[in-house]
């Protein structure tokens, strides 16, 4: 059963307010004596990444808050390997709910959700193929808030080169993406009746896919030194790294990725000009909701939407802002196409 989580795009922006840069680890809390716990299990990298893995952890932790004696803590996996026994800490733990973070865990999940078939599970970007009750699919649209970052992009390039750094394209909500942001680019230049060349450059599979901020850095580097103005940073620390390469030079803009980047990645700030959101918070936090009340499983669809423009409205002219405004609901409802299956 498909069904719908909605949030207005003032709440997916406020949502993002409590969010900051970690000086130091996350506390990681001790949730054996609560009375509802949920365990989260991060995908590769950090539970303090800036974005996604810190968008789910940050909506577990708001359900937490919803719920009488609810207590959210997490693992943070190091090795694919991992998957499977990090689940199983907190089933054989008896935990109340366990949130699996990324698309990698789709199968693991699946498995793990037959095997403790008390407990839900919420997969997090993941399809669910699996039948039982206690399993359900939080998953998004990324191919429209790449589409409207990307539409954004082509109407504020200068050089007319619009660039991108992004995790595995093998990974499906990476690719969605990718693909929209391009799609979006084309969208905006063919309104122009101008040619606008866009280069998406993706990182190799493998376990630093995501927290590869040097890769990005550099990866940015070329683009800029090439000429491309605007950058498209998605994929944890290695989106992260190019944003923070964008924004040691001068005039150039960026485009963040997965919650508002303007709160979590506070170095971008010189050329953040918006973020392509997922609710990634609202979305964890009310599967966590209706854990406790009852579910049939299934899968969710979260919101999609871009982020507010913050310190660099001024670097978007008025028109734009009103073009922006005018094809986001149909590039939300489907009326404009994005391209991507």
């Amino acid at each position: 059963m498909l069904k719908r989580i909605t949030a207005t795009a003032a709440a997916l922006a406020i949502a993002t307010i409590g969010f900051s840069a970690p000086a130091q680890a996350v506390a990681k809390p001790d949730c054996s004596k609560a009375k509802f716990k949920i365990g989260v299990v991060t995908d590769l990298g950090k539970v303090d990444d800036k974005s996604f893995n810190q968008s789910a952890w940050d909506g577990a932790k708001d359900g937490a808050k919803n719920i009488s004696g609810g207590c959210a803590t997490y693992i943070e996996t190091t090795d694919s390997k991992d998957y499977a026994k990090n689940m199983a800490l907190f089933g054989d733990a008896k935990y109340n709910v366990i949130v699996t973070v990324g698309y990698l865990m789709q199968d693991a999940s699946a498995i793990a959700a037959l095997k403790y078939p008390k407990i839900k599970f919420i997969g997090v970007d993941q399809n669910n193929s699996s039948t039982a009750a206690n399993m359900t699919g939080l998953i998004f649209e990324e191919d429209k808030s790449g589409f409207l970052a990307g539409y954004l992009a082509g109407y504020l390039t200068k050089t007319n080169k619009v660039g991108g750094v992004l995790a595995a394209k093998e990974v499906p909500p990476v690719y969605r993406y990718g693909q929209g942001y391009i799609n979006g680019v084309a969208y905006a230049a063919k309104e122009q009746k101008k040619t606008i060349k866009t280069s998406v450059v993706y990182h190799e599979v493998g376990a630093t896919m995501f927290n590869d901020s040097p890769w990005g850095a550099t990866t940015a580097g070329q683009l800029l030194s090439q000429g491309y103005d605007v950058i498209f940073g998605a994929g944890g620390g290695t989106g992260n790294g190019a944003l923070a390469k964008v924004a040691t030079k001068k005039g150039m803009l960026c485009i963040g990725v997965d919650t508002d980047q303007w709160f979590t990645v506070p170095e971008a700030h010189p050329c953040l000009v918006t973020s392509a959101m997922k609710s990634l918070v609202s979305g964890v936090s009310d599967l966590i909701g209706l854990a406790q009340s009852g579910w049939s499983g299934g899968e969710y669809i979260g919101d999609a939407a871009i982020a507010p423009y913050h310190d660099l409205a001024s670097k978007v002219p008025a028109a734009v802002q009103a073009k922006v405004n005018a094809i986001t609901p149909k590039v939300l409802d489907g009326t404009v196409k994005t391209g991507v299956k």
